[in-house]
């Protein structure tokens, strides 16, 4: 028998052990060993086809490359189908399960953090608690008497124009500060008070390091008889040394908002070490935090408060700015982004 005859015999049998490891393959009983002892029957250095090959010098001239062609592309066939073979096994083999050690302590379950602004907040309402105030919370849908009229705003008030309010329809608009909330507590409640009102507000401002077109403010009111500008001062700085430390050092600067008269806003040295210190206080080293003053009588009598019998004061801040400064944060856009490399420092 030639040479030529011998190669397709040893194909053919090749064949037909390729076909039995591919019903095992289908019943799941074949394993890699299996294949492998395939490849060492046909192409392993004692196999069937390297025996072939060494015939190929007995052969004549002539006959070598038309021989040695055939039994290339035999070997190349071998190859290809015990590859295909091995990989469909390799990936219908169940995976080991693993071992279970049930003495082992259990897998620690990642737990969420405290909103900055929300951490914040609780921080400053427990200052005000323990001074004597209460906490109080009202609408953000709002209508404009609330929100403008009976806080003395002018009808041709900025602060009324679309550019600056969301507005819903002709009358209701998303509230633009807490301070509707003074109105809704002197409607409740009658002097004296002393209440913080916390929550979210709402601008149609430009978003920037410095600002949002939503964040979080808290409202205080207290009226009684005889309070003055002076138990304002001490109070906020009271509230700022409590809340940033004794050596924090404010200062209160002349103002003016159409509920309160006389009217400041006060700020937080911030400092002036970095590039951020000079973009969030526009070089200045001053950060305003709040603004406040005593309130007007105008929003008394809106309320049906007797503005000769009872005075009061007001302020408002930012939850926002008051953060940043906790934490030295340099951009507002930082608290809503919802970036877990942020929120996971907190």
């Amino acid at each position: 028998m030639g040479l030529l005859a011998d190669i397709e015999q040893v194909r053919a049998e090749f064949d037909r052990r390729l076909d039995a490891v591919r019903i095992r393959t289908a019943g799941q009983d074949a394993d890699v060993e299996t294949v492998e002892q395939l490849g060492v029957a046909f192409l392993g250095r004692k196999g069937k086809l390297a025996a072939l090959f060494t015939r190929l010098g007995a052969l004549p001239t002539e006959e070598r490359p038309d021989a040695g062609r055939q039994l290339n592309q035999v070997k190349e066939y071998f190859q290809t189908a015990i590859e295909a073979v091995e990989e469909k096994v390799g990936s219908e083999k169940p995976a080991e399960e693993p071992h279970l050690d049930l003495t082992l302590p259990g897998d620690p379950i990642p737990l969420g953090t405290i909103h900055p602004v929300t951490r914040i907040e609780k921080q400053i309402k427990d200052i005000f608690l323990r001074l004597g105030f209460s906490v109080f919370y009202g609408p953000e849908v709002e209508t404009e008497f609330y929100n403008f009229g009976a806080l003395n705003f002018q009808k041709d008030h900025p602060a009324r124009d679309m550019q600056d309010t969301f507005y819903i329809d002709e009358d209701l608009l998303l509230r633009t500060h807490t301070s509707n909330n003074q109105i809704h507590a002197m409607q409740t409640m009658k002097p004296p008070l002393r209440i913080i009102m916390p929550g979210r507000v709402y601008r149609n401002e430009a978003i920037s390091a410095r600002s949002y077109c939503t964040f979080h403010q808290i409202e205080g009111l207290a009226v009684d008889r005889n309070t003055s500008m002076a138990e304002l001062k001490g109070t906020l700085q009271y509230f700022a040394r409590e809340l940033y430390g004794p050596d924090t050092r404010t200062r209160f600067r002349p103002s003016y908002f159409p509920f309160t008269e006389p009217s400041a806003e006060m700020d937080i040295y911030w400092g002036l070490e970095t590039e951020t210190d000079y973009r969030v206080t526009k070089g200045t080293g001053w950060l305003e935090i709040l603004g406040c003053g005593m309130v007007h009588p105008n929003v008394l009598r809106a309320v049906d408060v007797d503005p000769f019998e009872w005075t009061g004061y007001a302020f408002g801040m930012g939850l926002e700015r008051m953060a940043m400064l906790m934490w030295g944060i340099g951009d507002i856009r930082y608290f809503y982004e919802g970036d877990l490399r942020f929120l996971r420092q907190f």
